[in-house]
């Protein structure tokens, strides 16, 4: 190759020429006008029939055709350059190509398209994320001193290209990195290291604080609960009302037995005084008697219920219920559930764990409560006990209950806290935590 020019009064005007085409690529105010002084204006310095500029990248597209103002993406003739584009190696920056360092399918349309001769310019620079390529044909072969010009031009157009270039994304370093034979095994090495990579196993599930081995206060009879006495989460003490059912009914009920006790007693009176001179009332007198002991019971009986309607605190603790306006007019029977007293200092740890994710949890396990009310702190917590059947909870959804005991040395969180336990599972490798739910969405619509 001949770098020197042709000797004669004209050799300094190719330099004056490239110079003012790379001026004029610096001035470029945008990549269209970038792009139409290389195919418009480098005719001045090396004469062509025909330019194109391709846009290199996963999607490699021609960007400018010399004499148009506009590119048509789905023109033939477009798509035919992008697919010559394509083919040709990267790892030439300047090449004469002709028909036949073509693949035969595209080397069929080259006399449709193109002139005999074309100069492919890649505009690559070392660093610098400018990636495509000038296209220049023509009948008359490409000389070593045009290609000393054109790869000169080359680099000054990379240079300017690289200003409207986008940054390297972290999937074109990585695709970068992937092409070097040299990275491509030790990015292979560090996919193994980090496939096989131990972490813990976990899924999040919902939880809430709960009293250990609470009192349940249950309604003593049937009946309408008239006045609650209590606010939730209120510390009470022993003997302290709680709630109180509507005596209305049993104070009537206590009112006919007194009256009727009364009237019996003084039945079995004045048999008593009969039974002193005649034989038939000494025989009336016991069944008066038993008459008198039948409502006495009954008086005692009613006034026993009456007393049950107002329920006491049977020993220390704090009440656990809902809201009063939910009870207040309330009908309940024997034996329903109104609230709980509960012990501040004895609260354990209820999780729901979904059916759908659910991991091998056995007591022992580690969890940890992150509270909704309280973003910055945290509980550690041991589990105890797991049910063996799923059950549908308050959100419907499916999911085991999981109890824990809170760990000491830390601050208890208060009853009825609500917030997400992270419950730890056995030490997997990076890879099958990674693809634990695709593996079994997998399995259960392949049904292998």
């Amino acid at each position: 190759m001949n770098p020197l020019p042709p000797s004669g009064s004209d050799a300094a005007r190719p330099l004056a020429t490239l110079l003012h085409l790379l001026r004029r690529a610096r001035d470029a105010e945008s990549e269209h006008v970038l792009g139409f002084v290389m195919v418009n204006e480098t005719i001045n310095l090396l004469p062509y029939r025909q330019a194109a500029l391709w846009r290199g990248g996963p999607l490699g597209r021609i960007v400018s055709l010399s004499g148009l103002a506009e590119v048509d993406a789905t023109a033939p003739h477009v798509q035919w350059l992008a697919a010559v584009c394509k083919v040709l190696p990267a790892s030439m920056p300047l090449q004469r190509v002709t028909a036949a360092d073509l693949p035969p399918v595209l080397a069929a349309d080259w006399g449709e398209w193109l002139p005999t001769n074309l100069l492919f310019i890649r505009l690559e620079l070392q660093g610098i994320h400018a990636d495509g390529a000038l296209l220049l044909a023509r009948d008359a072969a490409w000389s070593d001193y045009e290609l000393t010009l054109a790869a000169e031009l080359a680099h000054g157009y990379a240079h300017a290209q690289a200003r409207f270039a986008p940054e390297r994304s972290w999937r074109d370093r990585v695709a970068l990195l992937w092409q070097q034979g040299k990275n491509r095994r030790r990015l292979l090495l560090l996919l193994l290291v980090l496939a096989c990579f131990p972490v813990r196993l976990s899924v999040l599930a919902r939880s809430e604080v709960t009293p250990q081995e609470a009192i349940l206060l249950r309604a003593p009879l049937a009946g309408v609960i008239d006045r609650i006495e209590v606010q939730p989460n209120q510390p009470v003490t022993a003997g302290a009302p709680l709630f109180s059912l509507d005596s209305t009914v049993l104070a009537g009920q206590l009112a006919l037995a007194s009256t009727a006790q009364e009237a019996a007693a003084e039945s079995f009176r004045q048999q008593a005084q009969l039974a002193v001179t005649e034989d038939k009332a000494r025989l009336e007198m016991a069944g008066e008697q038993a008459r008198l002991e039948q409502r006495r019971i009954e008086t005692e009986y009613t006034s026993r219920q009456l007393a049950r309607i107002h329920v006491k605190a049977p020993r220390d603790g704090v009440i656990v219920f809902s809201d009063r306006n939910d009870w207040l007019g309330r009908a309940v029977a024997p034996g329903e559930r109104v609230m709980q007293l509960a012990d501040p200092g004895r609260v354990e740890l209820t999780a729901w764990l979904p059916a759908s994710e659910a991991i091998h949890v056995a007591p022992g396990s580690k969890l940890r409560l992150f509270p909704n009310a309280a973003p910055t702190e945290s509980y550690d917590a041991v589990i105890t006990r797991v049910a063996y059947r799923a059950e549908v909870g308050e959100d419907n959804v499916l999911a085991y209950r999981v109890y824990a005991r809170f760990s000491a040395g830390q601050p208890l969180p208060r009853i009825g806290q609500m917030g997400t336990a992270r419950i730890y599972g056995s030490w997997v490798p990076l890879s099958y935590y990674s693809l634990r739910r695709p593996l079994t969405w997998l399995r259960q619509w392949v049904g292998w």
